[in-house]
């Protein structure tokens, strides 16, 4: 008999695989992310304002490893 599971640590701790569903519960708390920088509210009144502070919280997501970076 064997024994195949889905999410385990592997020997010396280094790295944990899973392979099934994570299921974070809402009084547990993560740590060690990135510390993303504020984006404030927009209050943009034209498309051209909206499509800047868009492209601001872009940058902010892809500076913090969050996205991925454009490919030139």
């Amino acid at each position: 008999m064997s024994y195949n599971t889905k999410n385990y640590t592997e020997q010396g701790g280094e790295k944990t695989v899973i392979g099934g569903v994570l299921e974070i519960k809402e009084e547990a708390t993560v740590t060690g992310l990135p510390v993303l920088e504020n984006q404030s509210v927009s209050t943009a009144d034209t498309v051209e304002a909206l499509v800047t502070d868009f492209n601001a919280l872009l940058t902010k997501l892809k500076d913090a490893g969050l996205m991925t970076a454009d490919i030139p």
